[in-house]
C-alpha cells in the first residue's frame, strides 16, 4: 500500500477569492455616496458598526457571539470569536438603505419631507483555521460615512430701498448652505486562539484611510456684485487602529449543547494621520442667479499634516445558545465619542450609549423534508444614545431588526456549506424637535445579504 498526501485547492475557490477581492474594492469606492444624512454632518460622519447581517438580524449583537448554529461565522467585533472557526469562511454582501427626513418648514406650520436611498457592496471577510482552536482572519469594512446637503434660509441681512420717509424693510434673504460627502473604510488583519477549555482571546490590527470633504457658505443671491464667502475643508486619513476581545464560554456538561458566553471587546484610543486642506474664498451672484466662479481667496492652507483621536469603544456581551435551535443575547456598548478631537480640536461630541437584544431560532435543523424548518429566523431591537447634542436635545435612535439565513445544499462529501443571510433594520434617529428648536427625524429602512462560504481549503487524501 502506497500514501500519498496531497494539497487541494480548487481552481473555482480561487476565483471567488478574486471575486470577492473585486468586491471589496468596490465597498471602497462606494464610501463617498452611501448616505444622505444631516446627522452624518459631525465628527468623522455616521459611524458603521462592524457587523454582518447574521448578527445584524439580531439586533446588532456580536460581543458574545462566535458560532452561530452549525455555521462558522466571521465576527471582527471580538476577534477572540476567530477561535472557533474551523472552516476556512468567506462572508461578502451588500447592502442597500431607504431614508424619509421630516423638519418643519420655515412658517412652523408644517413639515418638509425629503426621501433618499442607496446601495453599496458593504464587506468582505476570510477566515481561515490555523489549528484547533485558532484561526485568522482579514477583511475591508466601511467604518464611516458623511453625505449631507442642507440649506438655513434666514431674512434680514441688509435693507432695500423704500419711499422716503417710510421705515426700512430688510427683505434679503440670506442662505446659510453646509454640504458634506466621502468615508472612511477600516481594513484589518486579525488573530484569535483558545487558552484550554473555555478561554479566547485575540486581537485585530486595522488600516482606517478615506477621504472627508465638508463646504459651507453664506450666500445673498439678490445682492448681485456682493463677495459671498465660501469655506472648503478636506481630510485625507490613514492610520492604525486597533481591537481586541475576549469571550469566555460556559458548557453546560462535557457534551452538552448549551453554552453561555460572556464577551467583552474595545476599540482602542489610538490617532490617526490626516492631511488638511482649508480653504476661503468668496464668489459672487451673476444677474441671473448663477454662481460665478471663486473671485478670490483669503486662505489656502494646503497638505498641512494633522492628527485625528480616536475614542475608546467598549463592549461588554452575554449570549446563551442551544446549538441548532435558539441562540438569545444582549450587548452593552460605551463610546468615548467627547475624547475625539480632529487636529488637536475637541469635536463637541458626547459619550453614547448602545443597548442590543435580540436572538434566532430554528424549528428543526436536521428535518429532511422541511426546508423552511431548516432556516434560521432573527429577531432583535436596538437603541443608541448617540455622541450628538443638538439644539438642547439629546439625538437618539431606536431600531428593530429581524433576518433570515437560508443554507443551501452542502458541497461534495460533505466539506463546503453554504448560506445566504437576510437582514433588515427598520428606525429612527433624532424627532421634529419644535418650532424653537427644530430639528430632523430621520427614519431609515437598512437591508443586508451577503452569502458564506464554509469549505476545507487544505485537504489532505490517502489513495491506496
Amino acid at each position: 500500500m502506497q500514501l500519498y498526501t496531497l494539497i487541494m485547492i480548487k481552481h473555482y475557490r480561487i476565483f471567488i477569492t478574486i471575486l470577492f477581492a473585486v468586491i471589496a474594492f468596490g465597498a471602497n469606492a462606494q464610501s463617498t455616496a452611501t448616505t444622505s444624512s444631516p446627522y452624518s454632518r459631525y465628527g468623522l460622519g455616521t459611524i458603521d458598526p462592524i457587523l454582518l447581517p447574521q448578527t445584524i438580524g439580531m439586533g446588532g449583537i456580536a460581543t458574545a457571539i462566535n458560532q452561530i448554529g452549525f455555521f462558522n461565522n466571521i465576527n471582527p467585533e471580538n476577534p477572540a470569536s476567530y477561535g472557533f472557526i474551523h472552516f476556512t469562511t468567506i462572508d461578502a454582501g451588500f447592502s442597500s438603505n431607504l431614508s424619509s427626513l421630516s423638519q418643519f418648514n420655515s412658517t412652523g406650520t408644517g413639515t418638509l419631507t425629503d426621501h433618499n436611498s442607496n446601495f453599496k457592496f458593504s464587506h468582505v471577510a476570510f477566515g481561515i483555521p490555523i489549528s484547533k482552536k485558532s484561526a485568522i482572519s482579514f477583511g475591508l469594512f466601511p467604518y464611516s460615512e458623511m453625505g449631507y446637503n442642507t440649506q438655513v434660509t434666514k431674512t434680514g441681512f441688509g435693507s432695500t430701498a423704500t419711499p422716503p420717509g417710510s421705515p426700512k424693510v430688510d427683505t434679503n434673504v440670506t442662505n446659510y448652505t453646509y454640504n458634506g460627502e466621502g468615508g472612511l473604510s477600516k481594513a484589518y488583519v486579525g488573530y484569535g486562539f483558545g487558552i484550554g477549555k473555555h478561554l479566547f482571546i485575540g486581537a485585530n490590527a486595522s488600516y482606517i484611510f478615506g477621504d472627508l470633504h465638508q463646504y459651507s457658505s453664506t450666500q445673498i443671491p439678490t445682492l448681485y456684485g456682493m463677495l459671498n464667502p465660501i469655506i472648503e475643508s478636506s481630510n485625507v486619513v490613514g492610520g492604525v487602529n486597533y481591537d481586541y476581545g475576549a469571550q469566555y464560554s460556559f458548557d453546560f456538561g462535557e457534551y452538552s449543547t448549551e453554552h453561555l458566553v460572556l464577551g467583552y471587546s474595545a476599540q482602542a484610543n489610538t490617532s490617526l494621520n490626516s492631511t488638511n486642506t482649508y480653504i476661503v474664498s468668496q464668489f459672487t451672484f451673476a444677474s441671473d442667479g448663477t454662481q460665478n466662479v471663486a473671485a478670490d481667496t483669503l486662505i489656502n492652507n494646503q497638505q498641512a499634516k494633522t492628527k485625528i483621536q480616536l475614542p475608546q469603544i467598549n463592549h461588554f456581551g452575554i449570549s446563551f445558545q442551544n446549538d441548532g435551535h435558539f441562540l438569545v443575547g444582549a450587548d452593552y456598548t460605551m463610546g468615548h465619542w467627547s475624547a475625539l478631537t480632529i487636529d488637536g480640536v475637541n469635536q463637541g461630541l458626547r459619550d453614547s450609549k448602545t443597548f442590543n437584544v435580540g436572538g434566532q431560532f430554528s424549528p428543526n435543523p436536521t428535518a429532511l423534508n422541511n426546508y423552511f424548518a431548516r432556516a434560521n429566523y432573527q429577531l432583535g431591537f436596538k437603541y443608541d444614545e448617540s455622541y450628538l447634542y443638538l439644539n438642547n436635545t439629546n439625538i437618539k435612535s431606536y431600531a428593530l431588526t429581524f433576518g433570515m439565513g437560508f443554507p443551501l445544499a452542502p458541497g461534495n462529501v460533505g466539506n463546503s456549506f453554504y448560506k445566504i443571510n437576510f437582514a433588515a433594520e427598520l428606525g429612527q434617529t433624532g424627532t421634529l424637535g419644535n418650532t424653537q428648536n427644530p430639528l430632523v427625524k430621520e427614519k431609515y429602512i437598512t437591508l443586508h445579504l451577503n452569502f458564506v462560504v464554509n469549505d476545507r481549503w487544505f485537504m489532505k487524501y490517502k489513495f491506496e
